[in-house]
């Protein structure tokens, strides 16, 4: 999900760990796992690795503009652990709808519906009674006949629900049109850490699923269409003959094609013209499934070639209302988009038949599907459908505990987010971004919850401690580790994490073990500073010492992080030299280290910049007088910023910027991030540097542009 900004601390934890002398802290649990066969030390699974596994036939119906959704399914579970189970436990996840369940917010009544009700169940055959969940997104079955170990059963549900009026992740996205997903009774994980996945729902902590065989049949009125995830078997049954050979046509062109037009919806020439059409689809060793309903969605594919060895190709699909220009291009960069993850980073083929991406509201990722909102900015809508295709790889190829180890989920996605916006916008553009969207907010804040170590489990973490670790921090880890690695190395470490792991369920010492062992070094000091501390980023110069060939630089530590950075050296001749530095210099000590520069010329300034590692305290980051002008803003006068000052707005962004000023000083009160004090890096032009933004003014036209993150907004004062 592309988290923006968590909702007010609902818990503050202050969580510590032990770190082993001898490596990293393992739980208790963790520990069983290793004894048992089932995970091993070097990060492989175990000789006596298991999991569980089911096929599901759900049928649902579907009758916009009627909110009530009916669904049959049947299940067969297959016990794989050594262990005889003697309850189910059943995840009703929707039921995070209903007054009363438990929530990481507040909810308004158009949130609040009837959650998922259960009108049939039956066990082998046999119809039981099941006690009402309440509020609860889980349920416990205690079984008839027990299920030993290495055999299966057949469970049935028939249920029913309402997709509630407001929309986030699922719900009801207008009147004729539903995205619906966690709608299905599902079996949660039972594994060999945890034993069965009781976690609570709570509208924030998001996948766990065990990898499971699909069948889904949806029935919907006639000229409804129906996407989902998996492919679709009866192309010719539920589609008119020039739509369905549009979209096969798609399934090799390079180009996209508009397989639904605004004026094929208007004709009432998309369906088969029945009274009703039921769209059958299936998907195979997947976490889940979604769908999207809708008679005025328009639809767009091509395809790509996702593996080069193979010349396997995936269809790439968008569907959305005709009004929304930004979703009218983005095939085109899904296009890029996979095929950069398939050869780039994370440099494994996209393993799925399709991609798709509908309009909603939630900016949330599904196994092939996508539900994101329609963005103002082009640039920032592909920068969304680039991070949710991302989950791709995590949770859905690999089957993260994401109820648990988020940081393995959003941390890597958020990584590769960034790593494709450096090849699609540039590396400037893109590390712009990382650091406004990603880093700054918890970097220049010194609130102890932006200290809570990543190891924390997602579930006990709320507020800005959850985002922090999920997304921002354990990004830069990864991205810091790749750094010191080298591409080669790192890539052949993730590659073998995850061809071990794909398609399971590894969790964080699976990972850090893999790490170590395939790359052939001890990574235990790196894992331990970036996911067992309360460090942050914040380095200072102590000392330097310049010598007739170079330099040397005592770097202190004061946040802990082992961080990357670089030394730009400036010479008399005000020319400059930039010297890089992986974190492997705190290998040794993360609190001190002194590194060393060569240099044919007088040096007269140097400048720590860590990049997109931002640093806390960017005062005691230089040594020496630069030669550079610099704009000096004690100059301006408090009347020259009268002319600036007042409230703005913009038809692109959906803010009001209001300008005011104390003495010299220009400050901007921008929703819901307070009032911001500006730095004047010229005449009429200002920036705050922690969120790379950079406001200029045109007080003659009472305009400004905002550049941030690589989008150029065009602002008029009211």
């Amino acid at each position: 999900m592309l988290h923006k900004k968590m909702s007010a601390v609902l818990l503050l934890l202050f969580f510590t760990t032990t770190i082993m002398a001898q490596g990293l802290y393992i739980p208790k649990n963790v520990k069983e796992a290793y004894l048992n066969g089932t995970r091993s030390a070097d990060g492989k699974p175990g000789k006596n690795y298991w999991q569980n596994t089911a096929n599901y036939v759900i049928n649902v119906k579907v009758n916009p503009p009627s909110k009530t959704i009916t669904g049959t399914e049947t299940i067969t579970y297959t016990n794989n652990s050594p262990e005889t189970i003697k309850n189910l436990n059943i995840k009703l996840i929707l039921n995070i709808h209903k007054p009363g369940a438990a929530r990481q917010n507040a909810a308004s009544p158009d949130y609040l519906s009837t959650g998922i009700i259960i009108d049939k169940y039956t066990e082998n055959g046999e119809v039981k009674k099941v006690r009402d969940a309440g509020a609860n997104t889980t349920m416990r079955i205690p079984l008839t006949k027990a299920l030993a170990s290495k055999s299966s059963m057949v469970v049935t549900f028939d249920w029913h629900y309402d997709v509630s009026e407001e929309s986030g992740r699922e719900g009801k996205l207008d009147s004729t049109s539903f995205f619906l997903a966690y709608f299905y009774p599902r079996i949660s994980v039972f594994d060999d850490i945890h034993g069965w996945d009781w976690m609570t729902f709570t509208d924030a902590q998001e996948f766990y699923n065990d990898f499971n065989n699909y069948e889904l049949n949806v029935t919907v009125p006639k000229n409804y269409m129906v996407w989902a995830t998996g492919e679709l078997q009866n192309v010719n049954d539920v589609l008119q003959p020039s739509i369905a050979a549009k979209f096969n046509a798609a399934k090799t062109a390079d180009r996209t094609i508009n397989i639904i037009t605004q004026a094929d919806i208007d004709a009432k020439k998309v369906t088969a013209q029945n009274p009703t059409n039921t769209f059958k689809w299936k998907a195979n060793n997947i976490s889940d499934m979604a769908a999207c309903v809708s008679n005025n969605y328009v639809w767009d594919a091509a395809s790509v070639e996702v593996d080069p060895k193979t010349k396997r190709r995936s269809l790439v699909q968008t569907a959305y209302l005709d009004a929304s220009t930004n979703f009218k291009t983005l095939v085109e960069n899904n296009q890029k988009t996979l095929a950069y993850y398939s050869t780039q980073w994370p440099g494994v083929p996209y393993p799925f038949p399709s991609s798709t991406i509908v309009q909603g509201f939630a900016d949330m990722e599904y196994p092939m599907m996508a539900n994101d909102n329609a963005q103002q900015d082009a640039n920032f809508q592909n920068f969304v459908a680039d991070h949710e295709i991302g989950h791709t790889y995590f949770p859905f190829y690999m089957g993260i505990n994401e109820h648990r180890y988020g940081f393995m989920d959003e941390g890597w996605t958020t990584a590769f987010e960034n790593l494709i916006g450096q090849n699609k916008v540039g590396v400037e553009k893109a590390n712009d971004l990382f650091k406004q969207f990603r880093v700054a907010n918890w970097v220049k804040d010194n609130d102890d919850e932006h200290q809570v170590p990543i190891i924390t489990p997602t579930n006990i973490l709320s507020g800005a401690a959850l985002g922090d670790n999920e997304y921002g921090k354990a990004a830069l880890a990864y991205l810091g580790l790749k750094d010191m690695l080298g591409d080669d190395l790192f890539k052949k470490s993730l590659h073998g994490f995850m061809d071990r792991w794909n398609g399971k369920h590894p969790i964080p010492w699976d990972m850090f073990n893999s790490f170590s062992n395939i790359s052939g070094k001890d990574l235990t000091w790196y894992w331990n500073n970036w996911f067992f501390t309360n460090n942050s980023t914040d380095l200072a110069l102590k000392t330097v010492k310049i010598n007739p060939t170079g330099g040397a630089v005592t770097i202190e530590n004061l946040g802990g992080f082992a961080v990357p950075t670089d030394l730009i050296i400036e010479y008399a001749d005000g020319t400059k030299d930039k010297k890089h530095f992986t974190a492997a210099i705190w290998e040794k000590n993360q609190k001190l280290t002194t590194v060393n520069f060569t240099a044919k010329k007088k040096v007269v300034f140097i400048k720590m910049d860590n990049g997109i590692f931002m640093d806390y305290d960017e005062k005691n980051n230089t040594w020496g007088k630069s030669n550079e002008k610099v704009f000096d803003a004690s100059k301006t006068s408090a009347a020259d910023l009268e002319k600036l000052l007042g409230s703005y707005n913009s038809e692109a962004i959906p803010i009001v910027l209001t300008f005011t000023k104390t003495g010299n000083k220009l400050s901007v009160d921008v929703p819901g991030q307070g009032i911001l004090e500006l730095k004047q890096t010229d005449v009429n032009k200002f920036a705050f540097e922690e969120a790379g933004a950079v406001f200029t003014f045109t007080p003659e036209k009472n305009e400004l542009t905002l550049e941030q993150g690589g989008g150029k907004f065009n602002f008029k004062k009211k």
